[in-house]
C-alpha cells in the first residue's frame, strides 16, 4: 500500500483535532455533533487521496449510503427497520408523554432502596442485560433512571459515566448487543474459531462479567461520597419540550452519520499503522477508539489469522477505551447528549477511570494469564 507523506499528515492532523478540538474550544464542546461531521467529511476527502491496497477509499456511493441509513438502521421487526434514531425518538415520545408517572415510579423505588444499591442496580444489571436488550436500550434507560434520581449534576455524570463503562463491555457479550460484537462474530465465523452467537461469551465472560461487577462496586463507591457531603440533594424536574426530544434525535443522527465517514475517513492509516503493531502495544494504541468507532476498529484488526491472546486483548482495548470520551461508544453519545454532559466533563472520570481499567486489564492479560 502506497501511503503518500501528505495523505498520512493530514490524516494524522485531523485526528489530533478531533481528539484536542473539544477540550480546547467551546464552541467545537457544545456542537460536537457538527464538529465531528466536518472532520468526517475532511477525513473522507483526504483519503481519496490515497491508496489502500484491496479496499476502496475516499468518497464513493456505498460510504455516503452507509452514512445516510446507519443511524436508522440496525434491524428489523416484521420488515420494519429499527435504528438508533427511532429507538431514541420513539423512547423519548413516551417519556415526553408519560414522564410524570415514570419519574415518580423512579424515585420511589431509590426512596425504598439506598442510592449506593441503586447506583450498583444500574451499572451492574444494565451492564449485564445490554447484550440482549442492546447497548442503545440500556443507554436509554440508564439516563431516564439517573434523571429522575435525588442526586446533584456532579454524581448524576459520575453514575452515567460509570454505567456506560459497564454497558460498553457488556454488550460485547453478543452479537445483539452492538456492532464491534456483530463484526467480530462474523469476521471469525469460518476457520479456525467457527464463532457461533456464544462465542464472544466464552472467550470475554471471564474479563466481562468481573468488570462489570467492579464497576457497580466503584459506582457505590461514588455515590457513598455523595451521601457523605450532600445529604439533602433533589432530583431534577423533566423540563423537555417536544422540540428538545426531537433535536436530541437529530444529533444522535449527526453523531452517527459522523463516526461512520471518521471510521472509513481514517482507514488509511488504521491498516497501515494499528493492524501492524504487536498485541502488547495494539492494546494501548486502541485507545484511540476513544474517539473512533470501534467497530470499525475492530473490523480493521480482528481477523481469523489471529491468536486467541491478539483477539482477546484487542477487543478488551476497544471496549474499555470506548468508555472514556464522549464519541468512543453509542451509550455514551446518548447519554451525554440527554444529560447535556460535556467533553471535559465526561474525560474527567472517564479517561483515569479507562486507564486504570487498561492497565488491571493488560496485567491480567499479558502478565498474570502467561505466567498460570
Amino acid at each position: 500500500m502506497a501511503l503518500g507523506l501528505k495523505g498520512t499528515i493530514g490524516l494524522f492532523v485531523i485526528f489530533l483535532i478531533v481528539l484536542i478540538g473539544p477540550f480546547k474550544i467551546r464552541a467545537i464542546e457544545h456542537n460536537l455533533e457538527v464538529f465531528l461531521f466536518i472532520c468526517g467529511v475532511l477525513a473522507m476527502t483526504i483519503s481519496g487521496f490515497v491508496e489502500l491496497a484491496g479496499t476502496e477509499t475516499g468518497w464513493r456511493l456505498e460510504i455516503i449510503e452507509e452514512a445516510l441509513t446507519a443511524p436508522l438502521k440496525i434491524g428489523e421487526i416484521y420488515g420494519i427497520p429499527i435504528g438508533i434514531v427511532q429507538i431514541v425518538l420513539v423512547v423519548g415520545l413516551i417519556i415526553y408523554k408519560w414522564h410524570v408517572p415514570i419519574h415518580k415510579a423512579i424515585r420511589r423505588m431509590t426512596d425504598a432502596l439506598s442510592l449506593k444499591v441503586m447506583a450498583f442496580i444500574l451499572i451492574a444489571v444494565l451492564g449485564l442485560v445490554s447484550s440482549v436488550i442492546s447497548a442503545i436500550l440500556a443507554a436509554i434507560i440508564l439516563v431516564e433512571m439517573v434523571n429522575a434520581m435525588p442526586l446533584s449534576r456532579k454524581f448524576k455524570i459520575d453514575l452515567t459515566v460509570i454505567a456506560c463503562f459497564s454497558i460498553g463491555l457488556g454488550a460485547a457479550l453478543t452479537p445483539l448487543g452492538e456492532p464491534l460484537s456483530t463484526i467480530a462474530v462474523s469476521k471469525l465465523s469460518g476457520e479456525p474459531y467457527y464463532a457461533g452467537f456464544d462465542y464472544l461469551i466464552k472467550l470475554l465472560g471471564i474479563y466481562i462479567f468481573p468488570g462489570i461487577l467492579a464497576y457497580g462496586f466503584i459506582g457505590m463507591f461514588f455515590l457513598g461520597k455523595a451521601n457523605l457531603k450532600d445529604p439533602v440533594m433533589i432530583g431534577e424536574d423533566y423540563n423537555e419540550t417536544l422540540k428538545d426530544v426531537i433535536m436530541r434525535a437529530v444529533k444522535v443522527y449527526v453523531f452517527i452519520m459522523a463516526l461512520v465517514l471518521l471510521g472509513d475517513g481514517f482507514k488509511p492509516i488504521i491498516f497501515e499503522y494499528f493492524t501492524q503493531v504487536p498485541s502488547t502495544i495494539l492494546f494501548w494504541v486502541n485507545m484511540v477508539s476513544a474517539i473512533l468507532d470501534n467497530a470499525t476498529l475492530a473490523a480493521a484488526e480482528i481477523g481469523p489469522a489471529l491468536t486467541e491472546l491478539q483477539i482477546k486483548s484487542a477487543l478488551v482495548g476497544l471496549l474499555i477505551a470506548g468508555g472514556m470520551l464522549i464519541p468512543g461508544n453509542i451509550p455514551n453519545i446518548i447519554s451525554a447528549s440527554k444529560l447535556g454532559i460535556t467533553s471535559k466533563e465526561w474525560a474527567s472520570i472517564g479517561v483515569p477511570l479507562g486507564l486504570v481499567s487498561m492497565s488491571i486489564y493488560f496485567l491480567i492479560l499479558f502478565v498474570i494469564e502467561p505466567i498460570l
